[in-house]
């Protein structure tokens, strides 16, 4: 992972100029300190050399008009130069692979066929009495740049579909999110002008000997908040998924002052799963306005579920939900996994944390990359004028965050 990882910045294009002025610069190396003996450099041969390094920088910025200028200048040096001309082979051969890497399959194919054909020139001589050692030059020559290229090119594709498709699934999730926050919010809206409802019907059976223009009032009243409430009704019908009602994951409404009984029984619903939960609940959350409950209750929920998945139902954790000027301050952290002594799954309230042991190094950078509970958890909290704080807890992690005071009105 490590090594494809750097092959592919190696490779990206943005480096192309840097590839390029490094080609060169070893071109000009290799001119320079050659042996003279082994095989001398005659004019032409120098020339050809020269026009190949002259061809590194159009290689930048038009990889295909480059790539067919090096071929076309490898093949002339192969038929008349005197010397063998590796600087025009190289220069060739590299031109090809940013080729592969840069444009469409059409031109690869028109710069590799070039490519072939300067490599025909060059060693045109040697057949056919050797051509096993043709073929081997064919697939070094012109093979190797083109698959390497197709490959890191292979991996550049699966890598923007792979972040494309995180993309859309986080998209997705926070659309779900959004739904249900919405289910939730005319699931009590209805429930409110339900009870108005009924208690304009009940003043007008109490006040019928009032005046008649109170009566008509009343008759409205009751009237419109009938219509509003059938509109509800038939929005939360279309709104509700009976997939989430059918495992138990659908919403449930509750009375703010029950938040702290409904945070217990979420805590108890972990510790029978086998974590061992170490609550801190402030009995101020019973004075929550409806909104900020529910996100409560529903960031609660999240974060033990996300505890017992992605560091194992033996982990500890510790839920902390305080008030502090109107604001929530809301937090669930976990050990890590391992750091755990007592399995048996028993709840401390208020009491002291456990000590801490090493951590899988795999178990939570899952939800960082991929997680989608974390992006609900994230866009309910933004919602209600809150950020949401993930990270590393000593070999553990850890959920925070403030909801602020007026954020559910």
């Amino acid at each position: 992972m490590v090594v494809t990882r750097w092959v592919s910045r190696l490779f990206d294009d943005r480096y192309a100029w840097l590839r390029l002025t490094l080609l060169f610069l070893s071109g000009v190396g290799y001119l320079l300190l050659r042996p003279v003996a082994a095989e001398p450099y005659a004019p032409v041969d120098w020339a050809f050399a020269a026009a190949a390094l002259a061809l590194c920088p159009v290689g930048v910025r038009w990889p295909f008009p480059g790539a067919l200028s090096a071929a076309l200048v490898f093949a002339l040096a192969g038929w008349f130069g005197q010397a063998e001309p590796i600087v025009p082979q190289v220069g060739a051969t590299w031109a090809v692979l940013e080729l592969t890497l840069r444009v469409p399959m059409r031109q690869v194919a028109v710069g590799t066929g070039a490519l072939l054909v300067g490599y025909v020139a060059d060693s045109l001589n040697e057949l056919p009495w050797g051509l096993p050692k043709w073929l081997y030059g064919v697939a070094t020559v012109v093979g190797v740049p083109l698959l390497l290229g197709l490959n890191i090119r292979a991996g550049r594709e699966l890598a923007r579909q792979a972040e494309q498709r995180v993309a859309v699934e986080a998209r997705a999730a926070r659309t779900d999110e959004r739904a249900a926050i919405a289910r939730e919010l005319h699931d009590l809206v209805a429930h409110h002008v339900a009870s108005m409802v009924l208690r304009v019907g009940v003043a007008r059976h109490v006040l019928r000997d009032t005046d008649s223009r109170v009566g008509e009032v009343f008759d409205d009243l009751h009237a419109s908040g009938k219509t509003a409430l059938t509109d509800l009704r038939r929005l939360v019908a279309v709104l509700r998924n009976p997939a989430l009602l059918a495992d138990g994951s659908g919403y449930v409404p509750i009375e703010p002052g029950a938040l702290p009984e409904a945070l217990a029984e979420t805590v108890d619903r972990a510790v029978k799963t086998g974590l061992t939960v170490e609550a801190t609940i402030d009995p101020e959350v019973a004075t929550l306005d409806t909104v900020r409950g529910l996100a409560v209750l529903r960031l609660t929920q999240e974060g033990l579920a996300n505890v017992a998945r992605h560091a194992g139902p033996a982990a500890r954790a510790r839920v902390c939900v305080r008030m502090r000027d109107g604001d929530v301050h809301w937090e669930v952290s976990d050990d890590g996994g391992e750091g755990g002594t007592d399995v048996g799954g028993r709840r401390d309230v208020d009491g002291g944390g456990s000590r801490r042991g090493p951590r899988r190094p795999e178990a939570w950078p899952a939800v960082v990359e991929a997680g989608h509970g974390l992006t609900g958890m994230r866009e309910r909290v933004e919602l209600l004028g809150g950020s949401l704080v993930a990270g590393p807890d000593g070999s553990g992690w850890r959920l925070r965050t403030v909801l602020p005071a007026g954020a559910g009105r």
